[in-house]
């Protein structure tokens, strides 16, 4: 049987929620929702969908790093995103993030996010070595 696996960056505010921030099984990572949230919990970029959205790509290489895994290695993305007039900026961000392998991609508009002020909110499934 394959073995389970939570990775979890030392992030303080993380203690907070039971929940991993991405779970190995096999060569497959999957990673929980990322919101634009500092190392300190703090929101980032208030207003700011590019910034967010660095912030949120910033956290999943973080986690990724936590499983000995990187950018490259992310085959699948889900945003959820409050306004779909700031679109562009988190295309734009979202194509810096993947500048080798563009990963397959969905986007869906929501009312809100968990927390006040949060513009987007990514998940993201990764596969060791699927991007060398």
């Amino acid at each position: 049987m394959t073995q389970r696996k939570a990775h979890n960056p030392a992030w303080p505010w993380t203690e907070n929620f039971r929940i991993a921030q991405a779970v190995q099984v096999g060569d497959t990572i999957y990673i929980s929702g990322q919101g634009p949230l500092n190392s300190e919990g703090q929101l980032v970029g208030e207003g700011d969908m590019a910034a967010q959205a660095h912030q949120v790509f910033a956290n999943i290489r973080a986690v990724l790093a936590e499983a000995g895994a990187t950018m490259d290695d992310v085959v699948k993305i889900t945003a959820f995103i409050t306004d779909t007039s700031r679109y562009a900026a988190y295309s734009a961000a979202r194509a810096e993030a993947f500048p080798n392998h563009i990963p397959a991609s969905s986007t869906v508009t929501v009312a809100d996010l968990v927390l006040p002020g949060m513009l987007v909110e990514v998940e993201a499934i990764a596969v060791l070595s699927s991007g060398r």
